[in-house]
């Protein structure tokens, strides 16, 4: 088959490139962002543009069999690039794909839709509820999505945990920093919740399910996660085990330190976010049965899997991204007053 992979520049773009292809489907990818990978430069086609343009769009939907929406404006864009990305440029990418007789749409939503919940395991027909700019655009994109599935289209959606691999760093480089730095690792309260991730290999899996199997099945909407998982405290433990310097997760009065954080975040001195502050020391886990059952999706790789990979990946490429920063997920996100923090762990 043929698919478009919208954000195929990014973290999960460019991990389901490689996947798409290992199984030997043809990939356009549009980014707004230059595709700077040598190793699939010359396998696939490359078109650079941005969603909110129609006219990128519709070149970019024709011949086209399925179409993966990864890309989005993250929380660390101005609300106005969040929601003129996600909305309307998940609007203008729905409108081609009908208007090109595009078989497939499979839609990359996140778990941010349900907010900050009262209950877990978190199911697929929950409130939504998002936190911040980031969370009500996807819950509007995926309003947009089922408007689109009602008039017909096959529009699959599917709702990852925060999901770690190869080329991811973001907020996720603070912690590998520490521990290669030889630091423990602070974390808001104890510790002891249960806060599941996700491989993006076992995501990519996920999506060609949803590209492959009878439409009857995914025309629907997926959450997607781990299915092994501790508290995050294990869980984080044991990437600073693997760094070799027996050092220990190391947890913070909960209340001070989101309100600390809350004011380093309004003097723009911490790349941490509300959703990330106000949920690190809460569970957050979601059900995977709907997955597991209707599209027989069977995860690899367990939370502890997942982050040592993804830190052992780290470790490997440090040279490449040294002294970089930026708001993507491919990047390390400037720690700011939090890298001096670091000294007295």
């Amino acid at each position: 088959m043929k698919f478009l992979v919208t954000g195929g520049a990014g973290f999960l773009g460019i991990n389901l490139v490689r996947y798409l292809k290992s199984h030997g489907h043809d990939v356009v990818s549009l980014d707004i962002v230059h595709f700077d990978y040598p190793d699939m430069n010359d396998k696939i086609s490359i078109i650079t543009g941005d969603i909110r343009d129609k006219k990128n769009v519709d070149e970019s939907t024709k011949g086209i069999d399925v179409v993966v929406h990864t890309a989005a404006a993250l929380p660390l864009y101005s609300p106005e690039e969040i929601f003129s990305t996600d909305i309307e440029g998940t609007k203008n990418l729905l409108e081609s794909a009908e208007k090109n007789n595009v078989g497939r749409f499979i839609h990359i939503s996140s778990t941010a839709v349900y907010g900050i919940p009262d209950h877990h395991p978190l199911y697929e027909d929950d409130k939504l509820e998002g936190v911040g700019s980031y969370g009500k655009a996807k819950i509007q994109a995926e309003q947009e999505c089922n408007n689109f599935r009602k008039k017909g289209m096959c529009v699959s959606i599917l709702r990852p945990k925060s999901f770690v691999g190869p080329e991811r760093l973001g907020v996720f480089d603070l912690l590998y920093d520490w521990a290669h730095d030889g630091k423990g690792f602070p974390m808001i309260g104890s510790g002891n919740n249960r806060y599941q991730l996700l491989d993006v290999e076992d995501l990519c899996e996920a999506i060609l399910l949803c590209a492959t199997l009878d439409k009857s099945k995914v025309n629907g909407t997926f959450n997607i996660g781990a299915k092994v998982f501790t508290t995050m405290k294990e869980d984080y433990q044991a990437v600073l085990d693997s760094a070799g310097f027996g050092k220990k997760i190391i947890g913070l009065p909960e209340k001070p330190t989101i309100a600390f954080l809350k004011i380093l975040e309004a003097f723009k001195l911490s790349p941490l976010y509300k959703w990330v502050y106000e949920t690190a020391s809460k569970d957050s886990f979601v059900s995977i049965e709907k997955a597991e059952r209707v599209l027989g999706y069977s995860p690899k790789y367990s939370n502890k899997d997942a982050l040592i990979r993804n830190y052992k990946w780290y470790i490997e490429h440090l040279n490449d991204f040294k002294n970089k920063s930026g708001v993507s997920h491919r990047v390390p996100w400037n720690q700011g007053l939090l890298r001096i923090a670091k000294v007295f762990f």
